[in-house]
């Protein structure tokens, strides 16, 4: 069975940082492009960074670019996201999703529906 599973998720006050994990089982990442999506309530899904896991090419949204890293560890089929200098508005339900011969501007930027998406995990940033 193909499965990707987030955690990490959390409460943080603001400036504070998460480790976000995204393992998947049943299938290894080498062909698949991996982004992180987040949705807070009343607004549009938004994909945030997307990494290619044959060559660790990557992209990050504006709204997260220098605060947050994407990174992959081949040995573990897990794609992490580091997020610093946390926000208010970085609150959401964050999910990982893969796209199986995708690369970052695909799945990041033309936002082509991935294959397999996890649960979620739910951040929040709050004082």
């Amino acid at each position: 069975q193909l499965q990707l599973v987030e955690s990490g998720g959390g409460l943080v006050q603001p400036g504070g940082s998460l480790r976000l994990s995204c393992a998947a089982s049943g299938f290894t990442l080498d062909s698949f492009a991996i982004g992180w999506f987040r949705q807070a309530p009343g607004k549009e899904r938004e994909g945030i960074s997307c990494i290619r896991f044959s060559d660790a090419s990557t992209y990050y949204a504006d709204s997260v670019k220098a605060r947050f890293t994407i990174s992959r560890d081949n040995a573990k089929n897990t794609v992490y996201l580091q997020m610093n200098s946390l926000k208010p508005e970085d609150t959401a339900v964050y999910y990982c999703a893969a796209l199986m011969m995708g690369t970052v501007e695909v799945m990041c930027v033309w936002n082509y529906p991935p294959g397999y998406w996890g649960q979620g995990t739910q951040v929040t940033v709050s004082s």
